[in-house]
């Protein structure tokens, strides 16, 4: 037992060592901080069409509406809500906000055509909008969730790295809320944990293969939009943002991913069922609905997060000694994930116990699954085989 034990303790070290000097550096995340950098405006503003898929966001609408008629975009800009058959009066609520706001002539609100199979809502609410825009002929998209605001500037922020570093996809990284004692555990890690998956160094490298992207905030260029094949060549993705930014990659397209504090999610996390649900719609879709790859993925969060701390207990040295390593590097690697959400350091030794949660809500996942109600989201099971 004490050998298996010293052997554990050791594999949990290595994988630290790992994570902390060779993984993309993930987290050091102030590298990644747009709100940092101050970038000059390219020589012509482009034309964007910014595209606001909304679902049941009746609480949330109208402010993300007045955000982005805000935008003090020096450039040709118009917006369209596309009210995906929202059944609490989205769409009712989002024509109010136009009619009350001083930009009318720069926002529409359409209504998604019924969904065609094959399809995640989303991603033809994306689809029904980017037909709209056919005689416009915009240089970019900026797709934006219903449920997030803007500061003035964002756009012309996007826009101005996007020509500046000729980059086909922009996305960023809004801020969650973490106001609650389950979102200060819960959601830090998950920022953390995006991040160690998709390091954004390795998605700005070309010569990686790592692709990723931040679907609450994504600028997307027409031509690579058009180069992929349009969203019907991700069309079934319930993971769209990662999917899209993996077509443009492959593509030739040049990507990259940003945090910023300056675009802020206005969904409340405010009960454990909230957040699993959150976890559950796509862990297992992330897995490939792979059993093997579950096992595997929860006998790793087990040996990387857990393993550490219930070995630091041991009395014995050679046990205790590695797993307090181990431990040490996490909760290290994790303090700047803690300081960009403002909190107080004395959070960042608690990852472990947001890893047994997304441990169990990845089961979760992969049980819905099985259940036939995977990917739910809004009323809506997407996952393939699943029954709507």
């Amino acid at each position: 037992m004490q050998v298996a034990a010293i052997g554990v303790a050791a594999v949990s070290l290595l994988i630290w060592l790992y994570l902390f000097f060779f993984n993309g550096h993930f987290w050091q995340i102030w590298i990644v901080d747009a709100d940092r950098e101050q970038i000059g405006p390219p020589a012509e503003w482009p034309r964007v069409v910014a595209v606001v898929p909304a679902r049941n966001e009746a609480e949330t609408i109208a402010r993300t509406v007045a955000s982005l008629a805000q935008q003090d975009y020096p450039g040709q800009f118009s917006i369209i809500v596309v009210d995906d058959h929202s059944e609490d009066g989205t769409g009712a609520l989002a024509r109010k906000a136009l009619e009350e706001s001083n930009a009318r002539e720069k926002v529409r609100v359409v209504d998604s055509a019924p969904l065609v199979p094959g399809w995640t809502g989303k991603l033809w609410a994306l689809q029904n909008a980017v037909e709209a825009t056919d005689s416009q002929k915009p240089d970019f998209f900026w797709f934006t969730d219903a449920d997030i605001i803007h500061a003035p500037d964002t756009l012309r922020r996007l826009v101005s790295r996007a020509e500046r570093d000729t980059l086909d996809l922009t996305s960023l990284m809004v801020l969650l809320q973490t106001e609650t004692f389950t979102e200060k555990l819960i959601i830090p890690p998950f920022l953390y944990f995006f991040l160690m998956l998709y390091p954004p160094r390795w998605i700005a490298n070309p010569k990686s293969r790592t692709a990723g992207a931040a679907g609450g905030c994504v600028l997307l260029r027409r031509s690579a939009l058009a180069r992929i094949g349009g969203l019907a060549a991700i069309r079934s993705e319930i993971i769209d943002d990662c999917s899209l930014a993996r077509a443009v990659k492959r593509s030739g397209g040049q990507i990259w991913m940003g945090l910023t504090r300056r675009s802020v999610s206005l969904r409340r996390y405010s009960h454990w069922s909230e957040l699993q649900n959150m976890i559950a719609r796509t862990a297992f879709t992330q897995l490939n609905y792979s059993v093997l790859q579950l096992i595997g993925t929860l006998a790793g969060l087990a040996l990387t997060f857990v393993a550490p701390v219930a070995l630091a207990l041991s009395t014995n040295s050679r046990i205790w000694l590695p797993a307090l390593l181990a431990w040490c590097l996490m909760s290290a690697s994790f303090l700047p994930t803690v300081v960009f959400y403002r909190l107080s350091p004395i959070w960042s030794p608690f990852l472990p116990i947001a890893a047994v949660f997304y441990a169990y809500a990845t089961f979760l996942s992969a049980i819905r699954y099985w259940l036939g109600r995977g990917g739910q989201w809004k009323g809506r099971a997407q996952a393939p085989g699943t029954e709507d």
